[in-house]
């Protein structure tokens, strides 16, 4: 017998959707279908989001409860129109990553069962030189989305006290994620390094609120400042993304006017279409005028002097020059006494 299949119409391609009845979020029957559809409307938006830039394919075996694993280089079968690159990773190892350029190539990782889009904040010819700064605004127990909100806005400040135009996303959960477009003329790790010079300074005027600690025992009821998505094969879920999460929310760009009366779990895969063609792509203009990040690196600068150094990196990079011990505090042996 032969397998459920259909067509879908995308642009001048035609995608092959296999087991489009298949529900992929079970709580509100969204299926296969629903999700191709889903990027076919926003398909202008995603890609000038996450187009052009190497990325990382959530898949999963079944719905959203099931199996999952991320995927980042061509799988066999990969049709022409969906392009690779050869990036590095932090352990130096090189090999080709998936791009996007075009809606019918997201609708056909969508046939790959991919529900969440992870691109990097680089460019696929120039995977090396960050053209955005991301800051991800991570609540922790004890805080909330409106502490999210509050930080962000709070953020935006330094921001603009450093020449950055920010822009703003849900994370399709409870946090935000702040960008900032720049030149691309520095490596990753001085994006970073810029990364945790603005969250510092905004950690030093809400101390109360915001935290950059590493490690979780430390961070207390305060909102953390994920400094470590800035580093290589570091990402996030792109901008207009679904999540991999009961209610199909979705990565949504907004305004920051908007900003404060928006309910995540509202905007899904189902209601962010009628949203995007009422209120258009907050974005769109985003990397018209790009900044440069010389104003951060100086207050990075300025904190090393002041004995600000390095910040732990993840457990599986290389242990990197200047970084702190990769001991949890608690844990950490205390010096003998004399």
């Amino acid at each position: 017998m032969a397998s459920e299949a259909t067509t879908l119409r995308v642009g001048d391609r035609d995608v092959r959707i296999s087991s489009p009845s298949r529900v992929l979020w079970p709580d509100l029957g969204v299926t296969k279908l629903d999700l191709a559809r889903y990027l076919v409307e926003v398909g202008t938006p995603f890609v000038a989001a996450n187009g052009d830039r190497p990325i990382s394919l959530q898949r999963f075996g079944g719905d959203v409860d099931g199996d999952q694993y991320f995927s980042k280089n061509p799988p066999r079968g990969t049709p022409e129109y969906v392009r690779a690159v050869d990036v590095t990773y932090p352990s130096g190892r090189v090999h080709p990553q998936l791009v996007i350029d075009e809606p019918a190539a997201a609708v056909w990782a969508a046939q790959m069962n991919t529900l969440v889009f992870h691109p990097w904040a680089s460019r696929a010819e120039q995977h090396d030189l960050p053209d955005q700064l991301s800051i991800d605004l991570d609540p922790q127990p004890g805080t909330s989305f409106a502490d999210a909100v509050t930080a962000a806005v709070d953020l935006r400040a330094v921001l603009d006290e450093a020449g950055l135009t920010a822009f703003v996303k849900t994370s399709g959960n409870r946090g935000l994620h702040v960008f900032a477009p720049i030149e691309p003329t520095h490596e990753f790790l001085e994006v970073r390094h810029a990364v945790i010079a603005a969250a510092r300074e905004l950690e030093r005027r809400t101390p109360d609120r915001v935290t950059t600690a590493w490690w979780k025992e430390e961070r207390g009821d305060r909102l953390f400042v994920d400094y470590n998505q800035a580093n290589r094969d570091r990402t996030m879920a792109g901008a207009w993304s679904p999540r991999a999460l009961p209610r199909a929310s979705v990565s949504l760009p907004v305004t920051w006017d908007d900003l404060p009366g928006i309910d995540p779990a509202e905007h899904t895969v189902l209601t962010v279409p009628e949203r995007l063609q009422t209120h258009g792509d907050p974005w769109a203009s985003m990397h018209e005028s790009p900044g440069r990040i010389d104003t951060l690196l100086a207050w990075w600068e300025r904190d090393v002097a002041d004995g600000l150094g390095e910040l732990p990196f993840p457990p599986d990079f290389p242990k990197m020059p200047g970084e702190p011990p990769r001991v949890q505090p608690s844990r950490a042996r205390k010096p003998a006494d004399d």
